[in-house]
């Protein structure tokens, strides 16, 4: 089990050096120059070469991914020629935001999926399982931009219920603020919940034990508490893990539509203002985020199902 884990501590690290240097090569063949835009139409050419040699912009791409690598590596992010403050700071300042609003929005998902797998397995190739798959199927191919907009025109406008847009701090302002974006967030995820968690349980029911139970006279809830989700569980977490990425951007898109000061409109006016080193720093952010919910579900998944292979090895 250790080699195991040292072996994907190993390769995570790899995926984060390939994604900073997508990152880092990715704005840098975005067309237009960052100073340029910083000091407007009028500046003079020796003016933007000056800023641009402060920014050390004019030194070689390797020398600037080497400078990158080690603010990563030490934590100093650099400054923000955007918005004239260190780059840890704005993201300490939009962090919580953007953290609440993904993680509400995969609560709603849950709330949501969980429930609708478990009757849509129980009731496998019923009307009823049908119903399901056609909802979760809409759910998961509305924009979440649009079934935003929709919450907001049904909930803020007409029933004025909840604030339209903002974002107000403490508990039962984030709970206001963020409930019609967290909704429309989870939505998007609700069908890969309900699809992967009723699989799961489908091929779970299907196995000896459980019809040793239900032999046994035990309850259906019963059955489903303590034998079948405990052993469910696993593969839908491995997919939340995968589609976390999705879930970041998924806020990007919302942030704007409900002006939510998270990550995701930071990273908006990052790249609309060319700010090399903060999109490659939120880049970077987002991307170790992933990577680190994927190998802590692999070392999750080795130390709760022993019988795992890696590498044609049992654990």
């Amino acid at each position: 089990m250790l080699s195991y884990i040292a072996r994907r501590v190993g390769a995570s690290l790899l995926q984060l050096l390939g994604l900073a240097l997508l990152a880092f090569t990715l704005i840098h063949l975005v067309p237009g120059n960052p100073v340029r835009t910083m000091l407007g139409g009028r500046a003079s050419a020796q003016e933007v070469h000056q800023v641009s040699e402060a920014l050390g912009l004019t030194k070689p791409l390797v020398n600037q991914f080497w400078s990158f690598l080690t603010n990563l590596m030490t934590g100093h992010f650099g400054q923000s020629f955007t918005f004239g403050q260190s780059i840890g700071s704005l993201i300490s300042e939009r962090l919580l935001p953007s953290a609440a609003l993904i993680c509400y929005g995969t609560i709603v998902a849950l709330v949501l999926g969980v429930p609708l797998a478990i009757i849509g397995a129980l009731r496998s190739g019923r009307p009823i399982d049908h119903g399901i798959r056609v909802l979760t199927t809409i759910s998961f191919a509305m924009p979440t931009f649009w079934s935003g907009l929709v919450l907001a025109l049904i909930f803020a406008l007409k029933l004025n219920w909840l604030p339209v847009s903002g974002y107000t701090p403490g508990l039962v302002g984030i709970v206001r603020s963020l409930t019609l974006p967290a909704i429309a967030l989870g939505l998007s995820l609700l069908a890969v919940i309900v699809r992967t968690l009723r699989s799961s349980i489908r091929y779970v029911l299907s196995l000896e034990y459980v019809e040793a139970a239900e032999a046994r006279g035990f309850s259906t809830p019963r059955i489903m508490v303590k034998h079948v989700l405990r052993n469910a569980v696993m593969p839908t977490a491995t997919v939340l893990a995968v589609n976390v990425g999705f879930l970041i951007g998924g806020t990007v898109v919302l942030e704007q539509v409900f002006q939510i000061p998270g990550l995701g409109t930071l990273l908006f006016q990052a790249v609309q203002q060319r700010d090399y080193l903060l999109v490659e720093t939120l880049a970077v952010l987002a991307g170790s985020i992933v990577v680190s919910l994927n190998l802590l579900t692999d070392i999750m998944q080795v130390v709760v199902d022993p019988r795992v292979r890696m590498g044609g090895k049992s654990v």
